[in-house]
């Protein structure tokens, strides 16, 4: 495996729901017409420019449904990919490949469209910076979408409210910055403290109270510039609020080191692949 994969215990459990949401009570009606015995190969092709994610649901996809179709897959996750590109062959059960196409091409269309907009989103910083995803993502997804994140080029922020201290505009209006980095560092040493801030004054006190991080929330690449001015250095910055793939890469020359969106998770687009049967040997048709 590799650092682009998402966890197999994951994908393992979200492909058996995936299954069972599209055969549950009584299998799938449609593929019962296919003459029995019926085998082919067909082949996984990409109909649109972009970055592959997903790779392993599509593998975990036909072994749990039917372990006999052989699925021949040398593409890996984070290859750049254009129009016809063959991602990989189905050979096997007809009735098989057909069942479980929905569902291998629901993930792989899904976390190829994170991994594309990343992709645009990194290559927009030209180096300068890092992007990072968030927790904007879908119920139950989110070890997929981050694993797609990585793919294409992103870096994971916290995965779970237990990985780091983010204190935020809503914390802040029951506790003040010094008190809770002050709470923070004295519980959770060990831990990163980000504060977010949308002023220079939150910034410095962030910093003089001992915070790991900062998080600028909505300023402007110009506003940016003069907080990373003001830290000098001392604890990295992260930008994030009102991000697009036209001013991220102001923020990158800002001088930020990490940039967060939503938008790669939230609202990618799907990358169009399709199944395109390519060969197809029937046996023991029933009707002759």
């Amino acid at each position: 495996m590799s650092s682009h994969d998402p966890p197999l215990v994951a994908v393992r459990a979200l492909v058996a729901s995936a299954l069972a949401e599209d055969l549950l009570p009584l299998g799938d009606l449609t593929a019962a017409l296919v003459p029995a015995g019926a085998t082919g190969r067909a082949h996984v092709v990409a109909r649109q420019t972009g970055v592959v994610a997903g790779s392993l649901c599509v593998r975990e996809t036909f072994a749990q449904l039917d372990p006999t179709v052989h699925v021949e897959w040398p593409t890996e996750d984070g290859r750049p990919v254009k129009p016809g590109d063959v991602l990989g062959s189905l050979m096997g059960s007809c009735a098989s490949i057909l069942t479980g196409e929905r569902t291998a091409l629901n993930f792989l269309c899904h976390l190829s469209g994170v991994a594309t907009l990343t992709r645009r989103f990194v290559d927009a910083t030209q180096g300068r910076a890092t992007v990072w995803d968030t927790r904007k993502t879908l119920p139950g997804l989110r070890a997929l979408e981050k694993a797609a994140v990585r793919a294409g080029g992103g870096r994971n922020h916290r995965g779970s409210l237990s990985e780091m201290v983010l204190v935020k505009d809503n914390h802040l209006a029951m506790v003040g910055i010094t008190e809770a980095v002050r709470r923070a560092r004295e519980a959770w040493p060990a831990r990163t403290v980000e504060v977010e801030c949308d002023r220079p004054d939150q910034v410095e006190e962030a910093v003089a109270a001992g915070a790991t991080m900062v998080l600028l929330d909505n300023m402007t690449p110009a506003e940016v510039a003069a907080c990373v001015a003001l830290v000098g250095g001392r604890i990295p910055i992260e930008v994030s609020g009102g991000v697009t793939l036209e001013n991220v890469g102001a923020y990158a020359e800002a001088g930020a080191d990490l940039i967060s969106t939503s938008a790669i998770t939230q609202s990618a687009p799907a990358l169009d692949i399709g199944l395109d049967v390519v060969l197809d040997v029937v046996a023991n048709d029933p009707a002759g």
